[in-house]
């Protein structure tokens, strides 16, 4: 396997490394983070042999790469109006 180029540890100051992780934290205890991933989970338990990602917007299984990279398409357009997030 080769290496990546890019390096993906931030180099951060210990200042703006505490406030990156409470804007990650903050990002990640949001309502809608929530629910997104009690449902990811629910969904895993209810199907244990499916490989890949939960992808809210189609309501299936996918590869980690199609499922985080929008299918190809990129984050930056993707919005959460598509998602379905089953309670």
């Amino acid at each position: 396997m080769k290496s990546s180029p890019i390096k993906l540890k931030q180099k951060l100051s210990p200042k703006a490394s505490a406030a990156k992780k409470k804007r990650d934290l903050a990002a990640a205890n949001t309502p809608y983070r929530k629910a997104a991933r009690a449902s990811s989970q629910r969904e895993h338990r209810a199907n244990p042999n499916a490989k890949g990602d939960y992808d809210h917007k189609t309501s299936t299984f996918k590869s980690v790469k199609a499922n985080r990279g929008n299918d190809g398409k990129g984050t930056k357009v993707e919005g959460k109006a598509n998602y379905k997030i089953k309670n």
